[in-house]
């Protein structure tokens, strides 16, 4: 493999990206921890995606009440089939 390596690119560039390589590697490891670290301490999130501090006194436990069926609809602005409305093409 390193014949083939050496054949493709110029001599010097081998050497070069040979020891660039490992600080490359343990730098993109370290943006990736900070980066993680960061979303998790700036947002925090319960395990559905629903910011903490948002909205009122509710348990984390109330996921299947119909409140979290309105806030997401609502979130993702998009009209669920069992809203008891008509979407465009039904009104034939």
């Amino acid at each position: 493999m390193g014949d083939f390596l050496s054949s493709l690119l110029p001599p010097g560039l081998i050497d070069v990206l040979s020891a660039l390589l490992p600080p490359a590697v343990v730098g993109g490891t370290f943006c990736f921890f900070i980066i993680k670290i960061l979303r998790n301490e700036m947002a925090p999130r319960r395990t559905d995606g629903s910011l903490v501090g948002k909205g009122s006194d509710e348990t984390a436990g109330s996921g299947d009440s119909a409140s979290g069926a309105e806030e997401t609809s609502a979130a993702n602005g998009a009209a669920n089939a069992d809203d008891g409305e008509r979407a465009e093409s039904d009104g034939r």
